[in-house]
């Protein structure tokens, strides 16, 4: 279920058309299920702030958005937020997680509003 579940994620964020965009980069892909599930003045919070960790640098790109309801048995629609960062190399991941931007966010927003997360980093 769970590479179903990134195969979605990442039709969704439109990860597989990066390639070419972004060869070898490392691909965080985190998502989230709110405390309040389907709060969409939550969920535009964080997708909000999301947008912030362009301003990180060694960031290639960030998206963010909401889970596309889906009636097909092998997508898993019950996350509220995926987001999608995209850094060339671990080190920038590391870089980028420790970052202010990054904690600020972790700690102002998504942790009083998030219940689950989930992660998977994905390299070439």
């Amino acid at each position: 279920m769970n590479k179903v579940l990134l195969v979605a994620l990442l039709a969704f964020t439109g990860c597989a058309s990066l390639g070419s965009r972004h060869d070898g980069a490392l691909q965080h892909v985190v998502l989230i299920w709110l405390k309040d599930a389907g709060n969409a003045e939550q969920r535009a919070k964080i997708i909000e702030v999301s947008k912030s960790f362009r301003d990180i640098p060694g960031v290639l790109d960030v998206q963010a958005g909401k889970a596309v309801a889906s009636e097909r048995d092998i997508v898993d629609d019950s996350f509220d937020v995926g987001i999608l960062v995209v850094v060339p190399d671990e080190r920038r991941l590391a870089e980028y997680l420790a970052h202010p931007i990054h904690q600020r966010a972790k700690n102002d927003v998504l942790l009083p509003l998030v219940e689950k997360i989930l992660v998977y980093d994905i390299q070439e």
